[in-house]
């Protein structure tokens, strides 16, 4: 299948982006994986250049060669002003095809085709007309799936994500699958969208940002692609329900636990499949929240460290960071810490 555009691109930097673009609807539709090693993707492109305020285009000079989409941006960041160089000194461009040398970094003539015939084109007589149906166009509608720039966009929208996760999510389609089953569980879905790709997914995936193979045609078949080199599990066999996501990121939210103890929580849920409430009770890890017990790690902490104390009175503030750490050391990591920095200060400055 051969994918041509019209002249509407106007630098390499758009040329390369399009090509990206291209090459993600034909993944997301099952059509191609695309893979240029294989031979699975060629490019050529046609370059003319005109006077700034003119319409009507100069010579098309067509550049073969090309083996990568940024060796299609490096050919057109050196024939672009090559030609607005021939023609500013007054020199005629020619229709040609030029090859481009990668290593060199420069284009080279090949062939000049000033004429239509130079092209060989001719009718196929063995080709017949073709009306479509309204039952072969049911068909192929039905067929056709999210693409992955209105699925960034809906994920922006729906689910109030920055572009980076909601980017994340287009890469790699059954994980975005997977956060909008727990997403619409939750009143949180940034919450969410942190823990999927932040932990969820750093123990799935040996590698954190690579889409390992092109999804099918139905992305939700996908989710066995995700695997934990370790342990095998998937996102189709995790151990843990979807529900326990949204309980973890509501334990930290409510400060019932702190967010280095949600990281020993959902390693262990991600292992064993308990609930985050269980892990919290069987291994201590709720937070402390009661006053006069983190007044009491405070005093002990200000009557063992007295030279970061006059520190902090004296005006360096950092060193009431050294004391709430002193304090978090105290209480075994189960001071709220937030609640810790207030008294310490409180203290310090009575």
């Amino acid at each position: 299948m051969e994918i041509v555009s019209e002249p509407d691109l106007t630098s390499a930097d758009m040329a390369y982006e399009y090509l990206n673009a291209l090459k993600d609807i034909l993944i997301y539709g099952g059509v191609s994986d695309c893979d240029m090693e294989k031979g699975m993707v060629r490019c050529d492109v046609n370059v003319s250049v005109r006077p700034r305020g003119t319409k009507e285009l100069g010579a098309k000079i067509e550049i073969k060669n090309m083996n990568s989409f940024s060796g299609v941006r490096r050919a057109l960041e050196y024939e672009i002003p090559r030609q607005i160089e021939v023609v500013s000194k007054g020199g005629k461009l020619i229709q040609s095809t030029r090859r481009w040398d990668d290593v060199a970094g420069i284009t080279e003539e090949m062939r000049t085709k000033e004429h239509a015939h130079d092209y060989r084109y001719f009718p196929d007589p063995d080709l017949m007309p073709q009306a479509p149906t309204d039952a072969w166009l049911a068909e192929v509608k039905a067929r056709v799936v999210e693409l992955p720039l209105a699925r960034k966009q809906r994920f922006m929208r729906d689910y109030q994500l920055p572009a980076s996760d909601a980017q994340t999510f287009v890469w790699d389609v059954p994980l975005g699958n997977y956060f909008e089953g727990v997403a619409k569980k939750s009143k949180n879905p940034k919450s969410i969208a942190n823990w999927v790709i932040n932990n969820l997914r750093a123990k799935l995936a040996e590698s954190s940002s690579r889409r390992e193979s092109a999804p099918s045609e139905d992305p939700a078949m996908d989710q066995s692609r995700l695997t934990s080199a370790a342990t095998g599990i998937t996102l189709a066999n995790l151990k843990f329900k979807p529900e326990a996501i949204v309980e973890l990121a509501g334990l930290v939210e409510n400060k019932t636990i702190s967010s280095s103890a949600a990281q020993q929580v959902f390693a262990e849920m991600f292992d064993t499949g308990k609930s985050p409430a269980v892990i919290v009770q069987e291994k201590g890890l709720a937070q402390v929240s009661d006053t006069g017990a983190i007044e009491k790690f405070c005093d002990e902490a200000i009557a063992a460290n007295p030279g970061p104390a006059v520190d902090f009175k004296s005006g360096k503030v950092a060193a009431l960071n050294f004391l709430k750490g002193q304090v978090m050391k105290l209480s075994k990591g189960k001071a709220n810490p937030a609640l810790a920095g207030e008294i310490l200060e409180r203290k310090l400055k009575s």
